[in-house]
């Protein structure tokens, strides 16, 4: 026999298919795994299948901790699944035959067996199933139970591997085991495939079965002549399959996406296809944070044979870890612990955390606005009633005012900091990319694919341009806003997804800039039905001011001659964000941009490029012992993360009864401004105060909690919820009848008084103006006393002059000089 002659193969002692066996049942790594190691070196090397399945047959009955006190795991893994699945028709959920192997004990058990799963594992992995059913087998007979009727069973994996990022995935990493993090963005339907094939010959009824070892997208080829006693008289290609005996196994194709904080900043979001088989189907709907064990395969996805060489790739999935939050996954250092502890003891911790809260951003009126982002990050606690319903405990919040305000930079300040955030805009996002959509793919297959308020579950949505959307496309979200659920029913596909996030929106007024000669209500071009969804609505202000915008001016230059010093900005000042240190745009790190440089760096690390743990700490505890400056991007995130794991705050009696007397006092105060307007222009409120405001100030009274760590809601807390209430909600509500709250120190009392009087009609305001217009030339200076009067003497109304000289003030178009007694063209 000269069939071996040309190479020498080698196998490892222990798995060796002769009559030698291991009996040693200890869980050392024995002693030929290093000619094993040296073994996998030559890819080509022969191993021994059968000796693969007795030795992981003696992995499951023999493996035991160190401690000896777990006993024996797998086996009592093994007797529990089959216990349930013996009662799997009466509880359909309940995933099939599997048993979960933590990769970590197969090392330890022999390290050469894991090396062999992680570099084979498509060759391996069958092996380890017939182990385990055979193993199954042996248990129950030495317990005296039927063991006919064990099916096949399924190895889900488990291990800490090193992630192997999805845009990282290579040709080298085919046949090899990864773990992948990313998220489930789309879902098709179960389907079954066939695992056992029946056929029979058309001519000589010969019966017989092949199995399916293709992959999940690859066709299975009959045998071209029967394998029957007399092929001959039967033709070519006689076979046909029987359907009702062959066996079958469920299927799922999912998409998965890297996450979207991982994504290089101007890069698109890569995605690859994953097949689940049996107990992982239907196991992570769309929006799910997953890390999955699987290995990498090929399969031909031309439809012709002209790119016959051309594969695509797609992962098989052996073992799946859902993350539903990003505090699930996240650990804490002993001493970032201690540190954010002593940090949330301090008397002034929400000052420190709003002044990290974009700290290039400065000026009196964006302190309110910091605080309400601060609040939305740490949002309030999730309720579940006994009913079954859930009460939502995230912060909704909405920014509507001129251009060159901020906005859009504290948007994106939001998605540095959140553990998890997706930002979009208003005029770039459908209904659909949105919430949820049901596409069609090219074989006619309909799956679910997630969008944007479902991928950021468990985080923050920043949404700018909001008023740029169409008004269909904003009705699509009210769902997910306050239910915080997508419900789908297309194309036969009935189901309910998860969008348990925040919502951060920007939006301008409908003529671009706040019109002072039209009310609220007309400013705003949103429904009340979705601003009643807003637990904030800050209107923010561009007010034309000398000294303010020189303080503009000056703040802005120092920060493009590089001398922007944080927190040493002059309060008033800060339209306009800045970098928190300054950098040549080639360095990689786009601060503004919230994403990474060309080198793929994580965004993380934007502010402190030492994000490790020790650097953390290092932070917190400064901050926590001195109570000088400010936290930086990776602390901030780490301490929300901590308070949103550790603290779940509830309110107290006390507290409750200063919410229902606050609540009921604001409801009686809109309902009697609504009487005292009679009726005209101002009578029906722009933003409705309904129960939703009521538990507003319930979510925001319990992030101020969350920030100390304190388990109960004190009543400083629901005071401070109900001052920024006020200052955003109330102040929006009543903007009408009230002068903007954020004009200059240097206001005339006088001035004031005159804006918040009733509103005259639009053509008395556009007759005085043009009176005034008529008699003011250009560099004159006048008296406003006299000009007031002398409109008076020719039949013009007073107020509606001094009204039209207060909005021609903040236009810009006159100035006023001396206290406010004269004015200049």
């Amino acid at each position: 026999m000269d069939f071996d002659e040309d190479r020498i193969y080698f196998s490892h002692q222990n798995l060796h298919s002769g009559e030698r066996r291991e009996d040693n049942t200890s869980n050392s790594r024995g002693d030929n795994s290093e000619s094993w190691e040296d073994k996998d070196d030559d890819e080509d090397g022969y191993v021994d299948l059968d000796a693969v399945r007795r030795h992981f047959r003696e992995f499951l009955r023999s493996y035991r901790q160190a401690s000896g006190q777990s006993g024996y795991i797998y086996r009592e893994r093994l007797l529990r699944m089959h216990r349930r699945t013996s009662g799997e028709e009466s509880n359909p959920k309940k995933n099939g035959c599997s048993i979960r192997v933590e990769l970590a004990h197969v090392g330890e058990y022999d390290s050469a067996l894991l090396g062999l799963l992680l570099s084979r594992p498509n060759d391996v992995l069958p092996q380890f199933e017939l182990a385990a059913k055979d193993a199954l087998k042996t248990f129950l007979h030495d317990l005296k139970a039927d063991s006919d009727s064990v099916g096949s069973v399924q190895i889900l994996l488990k291990g800490n591997l090193a992630a192997t990022p999805l845009r990282s995935i290579r040709s080298k990493h085919v046949n090899k085991l990864l773990r992948v993090p990313g998220i489930i963005i789309s879902a098709a339907r179960v389907r079954s495939r066939a695992h056992i094939i029946a056929i029979r010959c058309a001519r000589c009824s010969d019966t017989t079965t092949i199995q399916a070892l293709g992959g999940p997208f690859a066709s299975v080829p009959l045998p071209t002549r029967c394998q029957g006693p007399n092929p001959q008289e039967c033709g070519p290609v006689p076979y046909g399959v029987l359907s009702d005996e062959c066996t079958f196994i469920d299927q799922q194709t999912l998409k998965l996406q890297e996450s979207p904080e991982s994504v290089p900043t101007g890069e698109m979001p890569r995605s690859i296809l994953l097949a689940a088989e049996r107990g992982l189907v239907d196991t992570a709907p769309p929006g799910t944070r997953v890390n999955i064990l699987a290995v990498a395969n090929l399969f031909n996805a031309a439809s012709s044979s002209k790119a016959a060489s051309v594969r695509t790739l797609y992962l098989r999935v052996l073992g799946m870890t859902r993350e539903t939050t990003s505090a699930d996954n996240t650990s804490f250092t002993p001493r970032e612990e201690e540190a954010f502890r002593l940090l949330a003891r301090r008397p002034d911790i929400y000052n420190i955390l709003t002044r990290s809260i974009a700290p290039s951003i400065s000026g009196s009126y964006t302190i309110d606005i910091k605080k309400a982002l601060t609040c939305l990050l740490f949002s309030g606690s999730r309720k579940r009633l006994p009913d079954g319903m859930r009460l939502r405990g995230d912060i909704n919040v909405l920014l509507l005012g001129d251009p060159s305000t901020a906005k859009s930079q504290f948007l994106k300040f939001t998605t540095r900091v959140a553990p998890i955030a997706v930002y979009t805009s208003g005029k770039g996002s459908s209904a659909a990319g949105l919430t949820a959509s049901v596409i069609r793919d090219a074989k006619g297959e309909f799956y679910l694919e997630g969008g944007a308020m479902v991928l950021a579950d468990g985080g923050v949505v920043c949404i700018d341009e909001f008023d740029k959307m169409r008004p269909a496309d904003r009705v699509a979200i009210h769902e997910a806003m306050e239910q915080q659920t997508i419900s789908i029913a297309k194309a036969g596909i009935t189901t309910v997804l998860n969008s348990r996030c925040s919502v951060l929106a920007a939006a301008n007024p409908v003529f671009g800039r706040y019109d002072d000669l039209k009310s609220a209500s007309e400013n705003i071009d949103l429904m009340s039905t979705i601003l009643s969804r807003f637990d904030l609505i800050f209107l923010v202000r561009d007010i034309r001011d000398e000294q303010r915008d020189r303080s503009i001016c000056l703040h802005v230059m120092g920060v493009h001659i590089d001398n922007y010093k944080p927190g040493g900005a002059t309060a008033g000042s800060g339209l306009v964000a800045a970098s928190n240190a300054l950098q040549p745009f080639n360095s990689g790190d786009d601060a503004l941009l919230g994403g990474t440089g060309a080198a793929g760096s994580n965004s993380d690390s934007l502010t402190d490029t030492n994000s490790s743990a020790s650097a953390i700490a290092e932070n917190a505890m400064r901050i926590a012992t001195t109570g000088v400056g400010e936290l930086n991007v990776s602390t901030m995130k780490k301490y929300i993360q901590y308070c949103r794991a550790k603290c779940s705050p509830r309110l107290t009696e006390e507290a409750g009864d200063v919410l229902t007397s606050s609540y009921v006092k604001i409801r009686d105060d809109v309902r009697r401004r609504t009487l005292d307007s009679d009726g005209g222009e101002g009578s029906h409120s722009v933003i409705p105060i309904t129960v939703r405001q009521l538990e507003a100030l319930v979510r925001l009274s319990e992030s101020l909690a969350k920030m100390r760590l304190d388990s109960d809601v004190q009543t400083q807390d629901v005071a401070e919820a109900l001052r920024l209430f006020k200052v955003s909600t109330m102040a929006a509500n009543q903007a009408e009848r009230s002068t903007t709250s954020s004009s200059s120190n240097n206001s005339n009392p006088s001035s004031q008084s005159i804006m918040s009087a009733a509103i005259p009609s639009r053509d008395d305001m556009m007759r005085s103006e043009s009176f005034l217009r008529s008699r003011l030339v250009v560099g004159m200076v006048v008296n406003r006393q006299k000009i007031i009067e002398e409109a008076a003497g020719q039949g013009y109304n007073a107020m509606v002059i001094a009204r039209a000289l207060a909005v021609m003030v903040m236009r810009g178009e006159v100035q006023e000089r001396n206290q406010s007694r004269l004015i200049k063209r």
